[in-house]
């Protein structure tokens, strides 16, 4: 069994909406698009269902759940790195120390 093409987000946007327009019906898209008529019922759910999910939320949409992982990752990062520097700052100070005059010597 071969694996089903990949379409463009644009193509299955336009499919949906000739869809919802009633240009065409759900087993037309599919014939014209080569795609099961199964995929272009979960697409439209899918859309549907993300736009109702846009209204609820007053068209303000928070960050995705990759975005919050991706932030995740950076504040991690960027704390590792807080820490590499002050490690860093720590043992110049103590080579500094070691490889300078002694105190004691006058």
């Amino acid at each position: 069994m071969s694996r089903p093409p990949v379409v463009p987000v644009e193509d299955k946007q336009r499919i949906v909406l000739s869809v919802l327009a009633g240009e065409m019906t759900l087993a037309e898209a599919a014939r014209r698009n080569k795609v099961s008529e199964q995929s272009v019922s979960r697409w439209k759910s899918q859309f549907l269902e993300a736009g109702r999910a846009g209204l609820a939320e007053g068209g303000k949409s928070g960050p995705s759940s990759r975005e919050q992982q991706l932030q995740a990752e950076v504040d991690e990062l960027t704390t590792a790195l807080g820490e590499a520097h002050v490690q860093l700052r720590v043992w110049k100070k103590s080579a500094e120390g070691q490889l300078g005059p002694s105190r004691t010597l006058r």
